[in-house]
């Protein structure tokens, strides 16, 4: 895989994020463990994204490390701290992602079909990072949301990634509702960076474009 390629991990995105809820909806795969599974098959196609990002990519490598052995640890144990750690791990590795490709598109001068991948590539990180943000908040103040059954629920569930990417894109069925201050918090402030990370890219898109346009007409 080529460094700074983005291609993979959109595919990997696009399947956990369809292959997730269709198999917890039809009882496919004990879910705790396709969970696991689909978690730390995503971190390891990630971070082979990050190749050649020098210092993130050692990073990156330790968050995915501890992901996946706390997240395949807490598939057979229920300790909480054991499974807020795997989340934290995972928001970790997350976060790298994002701030090693939104640098990567930023940077760039020309509208490539890498730069656009990669432009959704971050775009669908923020709604999984923000779906394991809402999971932490219930583990760590149960009742922080309202509108389905968390109980039983110590693991991530399918519905943190509807409610994620309804908040992002300001859609707001209201069938699932944050009720304390801090789910709040995050409910809003994912809506803000949602929005403005559309106006932001669409800006930077066209602005490059623009300016490839402009040299263009200055070489000929």
């Amino acid at each position: 895989m080529k460094p700074g390629n983005f291609v993979w991990l959109l595919l990997a995105l696009i399947v956990f994020l369809l292959g997730v809820p269709v198999a917890e909806e039809f009882d496919m795969v004990d879910r705790p463990l396709a969970r696991a599974f689909s978690f730390s098959l995503l971190l390891g196609i990630g971070v082979l994204s990050l190749r050649g990002a020098g210092k993130l990519f050692g990073l990156a490598m330790f968050f995915v490390v501890a992901g996946i052995v706390m997240s395949t640890a807490a598939t057979r144990m229920s300790a909480s701290m054991l499974i807020l750690g795997s989340f934290t791990s995972i928001m970790g590795f997350l976060l790298t992602a994002i701030f090693y490709t939104f640098k990567r598109i930023a940077t760039e001068n020309n509208v490539s079909a890498n730069r656009i991948t990669g432009a959704v590539v971050v775009y669908l990180l923020l709604g999984v990072l923000w779906s394991v943000a809402y999971t932490m908040i219930e583990l760590s103040w149960p009742g922080s949301f309202t509108g389905f059954d968390v109980s039983g629920h110590s693991h991530w569930d399918s519905e943190w990634l509807y409610f994620s990417f309804v908040t992002m894109t300001t859609l707001g069925y209201g069938d699932i509702v944050p009720i304390s201050a801090i789910a709040r918090v995050a409910a809003y402030m994912q809506a803000i960076v949602g929005q403005f990370y559309i106006a932001i890219l669409v800006a930077g898109i066209v602005s490059a474009y623009m300016a490839e346009k402009n040299r263009s007409r200055q070489v000929d």
